[in-house]
C-alpha cells in the first residue's frame, strides 16, 4: 500500500525537475512504457475514431448483406459481420464506447467513495463505522455478480450497466481512502495545522486527502481495465449495451454463434478487450513503481 507521508510545495522549476526524474524513472520499465503506448492509442482511436474508421456508417444500424460475413481482406482488414458491416469501423467506435463507460464509472465511484472513506477514517465515531460496515456488505459482493443483479432489476442498456459497475466499485475506493487517512491523519504536518487553528474540514480534504491521491491514481489505473472488462461481461451476457450499438461484449455476443467457421466476428473485438486491459494494467503497475520509489526517496532524505 502506498502512503505518503507530507505534501511539500516545491518552486516551478524544482516541480519540472521532480516531474522530469519521475519520468526518467518511469522509462526505466520497458513493460510500463508499452502500457502508456496501448493506453495512448486506444485513447487516440477512441477519439478519432469517425474520422480514421474506414465505413463510420456501420457503427450504427447498418445492413450490408452483400458483403455479410466476409473474411478479413483489403476491402474490410478485420473482416464483416453477419449484416455486412466492418468489424475494425465498429471495434473503433467500440473503443470510444468503453473508454467513456470506463471513465464515467470511475468518476462516479472516486465522488462518492473517496469522501465516504475520508469521512470515515478522520471523523470516526458511529458515523464512520455506519460507513465501514456499509462499505464490507457491498465488498463481500463480487462486482460482477452486484452489476449483474442491478442491472437485471433496471432495462438493460448501457446507462444502466454504468450505474450498476458503479454501484459495485465505490466500496473499493472507501476502504483504499478509509485506510491512508488513519495512516496519516497522526503524523506531525496534520498536528502542526490542527495547531495553528486549522479546522477539521480543512485538514481533511486540504492537508489529508492531497496525501492519499498517490494510491487513488494508481488504483483508478488499474481500475479502468477491469471496469470496462466488466462492462464487456454484461454487455455479452445481454444486460449492458444492445445491438446495434458496437460494444465490444455485444460483438462477441453476436460472433459466438458463429465460431469457429466465421472466427473473425468474436475474436477481433476480443483482442481489443484484451489489449485494452493488459495497457491499462501495464500502465498502472509502472504507475505505481513511480510512486513507490518517490516515497522511499522522500523518507530517506527525511
Amino acid at each position: 500500500m502506498v502512503v505518503v507521508t507530507e505534501t511539500v510545495t516545491l518552486p516551478p522549476a524544482a516541480r519540472r525537475r521532480e516531474w522530469r526524474r519521475m519520468w526518467l524513472r518511469f522509462r526505466q520499465s520497458t513493460l510500463s512504457v508499452v502500457g502508456l503506448a496501448i493506453v495512448s492509442i486506444v485513447i487516440l482511436a477512441a477519439v478519432v475514431a469517425p474520422l480514421i474508421a474506414p465505413y463510420p456508417r456501420h457503427a450504427g444500424a447498418f445492413v450490408d448483406f452483400e458483403h455479410q460475413l466476409q473474411p478479413p481482406a483489403p476491402r474490410n482488414l478485420l473482416g464483416t459481420d453477419d449484416a455486412g458491416r466492418d468489424v475494425l469501423s465498429r471495434i473503433l467506435f467500440g473503443a470510444r464506447i468503453s473508454i467513456v463507460l470506463g471513465a464515467a464509472v470511475l468518476v462516479i465511484a472516486v465522488t462518492v467513495g473517496v469522501p465516504l472513506g475520508l469521512i470515515a477514517g478522520y471523523w470516526g465515531g458511529r458515523v464512520g463505522d455506519l460507513i465501514m460496515r456499509v462499505t464490507d456488505v457491498f465488498l463481500a459482493i463480487p462486482p460482477i455478480a452486484l452489476a449483474l443483479a442491478v442491472s437485471a432489476a433496471l432495462r438493460p442498456n448501457l446507462t444502466n450497466a454504468m450505474l450498476a459497475i458503479a454501484l459495485a466499485w465505490w466500496p473499493w475506493y472507501t476502504r483504499l481512502v478509509y485506510g491512508q487517512v488513519l495512516s496519516l491523519k497522526e503524523e506531525q504536518f496534520v498536528e502542526a495545522s490542527r495547531g495553528l487553528g486549522a479546522g477539521p474540514w480543512r485538514i481533511a480534504f486540504r492537508e489529508i486527502l492531497p496525501n492519499a491521491w498517490s494510491p487513488i491514481i494508481v488504483k483508478i489505473t488499474l481500475d479502468m481495465g477491469f471496469v470496462i472488462l466488466t462492462a464487456a461481461g454484461l454487455s455479452f451476457l445481454g444486460f449492458g449495451a444492445q445491438p446495434p450499438t458496437p460494444e465490444w461484449g455485444t460483438m462477441i455476443a453476436e460472433g459466438r454463434t458463429y465460431l469457429p467457421g466465421f472466427w473473425w466476428m468474436a475474436t477481433f473485438p476480443g483482442l481489443a478487450i484484451f489489449v485494452t486491459v493488459l495497457g491499462f494494467n501495464l500502465l498502472g503497475d509502472g504507475l505505481r513503481d513511480v510512486f513507490d520509489v518517490q516515497i522511499e526517496q522522500w523518507r530517506a532524505g527525511s
